[in-house]
């Protein structure tokens, strides 16, 4: 059963990050992007702090410099850039084509995992790879003889790519991490522990530019849907999130994840169809199948890839 605990993890944090494209669409346009990241991580360090209090003061104690500039990097790409790529861009495209191009994700982790950290894949991750990429092309209209995309919806995109850009840059950086740890390079933490302190530094990243925002007055003017969106941002898809994927990662290579990360994509499109009622032409569909064939390919024979480096005590 241990083998199956790592694919778990990593099926439950990108299923909840996949809700993270609906949650952001109901308060991108009635505020800041810099004040809905640091009032979410607010509430996911709320969250967090009662449960990891003892672990974190004795982890800050023995963290090096080192682990420090690992995690600031990791809350820099994972939480802070990603998060302001994604808000950004669902201004300007829908939450449907949003969740369908953050599927963009599997086949760039997968290639920084060849390049970066050397995990292998044969031709049906070079394929599924493709396939993605395509994908992604279709989406966008590039290859259809007319293309209808507006400059503006256009920008949205290539804004959501970056944000799955991120998340894979993210993605190597922890899978770095854990392996660090395994040698001792680096001090080895809890899930808990290091989504806190990941969660603490992208905050601190927010609140200077947040402050440009008028974040008071706006705050004031939301409803209690906005908060109920800000409140699931924080706690699910940062801190429960967060926990399901460091858990995760410590127990699968980088390609194990990237086949995984293909969730975010699902989720994101059946919310945006089902709670917002965004509808999905002929073009994403097509530009949608091709992404999820990629995610499929890329996933297909990872049990030769799975493994954990260690297991932590209690999750």
């Amino acid at each position: 059963m241990k083998q199956w605990k790592g694919p778990f993890y990593l099926f439950c944090a990108f299923t909840l990050a996949g809700t993270s494209v609906l949650s952001a669409q109901y308060v991108s346009v009635k505020m800041g992007t810099f004040t809905i990241t640091a009032v979410s991580l607010f509430f996911a360090l709320l969250f967090l702090l009662p449960f990891c209090r003892g672990r974190s003061s004795a982890s800050l104690r023995m963290m090096s410099r080192k682990d420090m500039v690992y995690l600031t990097v990791q809350a820099l790409f994972g939480m802070f850039l990603f998060r302001m790529f994604l808000i950004i861009g669902l201004t300007l495209t829908s939450a449907g084509e949003a969740g369908i191009l953050v599927g963009a994700t599997p086949a760039i982790t997968a290639i920084l995992a060849r390049t970066a950290l050397k995990e292998s894949w044969g031709g049906k991750k070079v394929f599924g790879i493709l396939c993605t990429v395509i994908g992604v092309l279709f989406i966008q209209g590039l290859l259809m003889p007319e293309n209808h995309f507006s400059m503006e919806h256009f920008t949205g995109n290539m804004l959501i790519l970056c944000a799955a850009a991120c998340e894979s840059i993210f993605n190597i950086l922890s899978r770095l991490f854990v392996r660090q740890s395994d040698t001792g390079e680096l001090h080895s933490l809890h899930p808990m522990v290091q989504t806190a302190i990941v969660s603490a530094i992208a905050m601190i990243l927010c609140l200077i530019p947040a402050l440009f925002e008028n974040p008071l007055t706006r705050l004031a003017g939301i409803g209690l849907k906005e908060w109920f969106a800000l409140l699931w941002y924080g706690v699910f898809v940062t801190a429960l999130a967060f926990i399901f994927w460091y858990s995760g990662i410590q127990r699968c290579s980088a390609v194990t994840a990237a086949a995984f990360s293909g969730m975010m994509p699902f989720t994101a499109m059946f919310l945006s169809v089902l709670l917002l009622g965004e509808r999905a032409g002929l073009r994403q569909w097509a530009g949608g199948a091709l992404v999820i064939t990629g995610i499929i390919l890329i996933g297909i024979d990872q049990k030769k890839q799975m493994g954990y480096s260690h297991e932590t005590a209690d999750f």
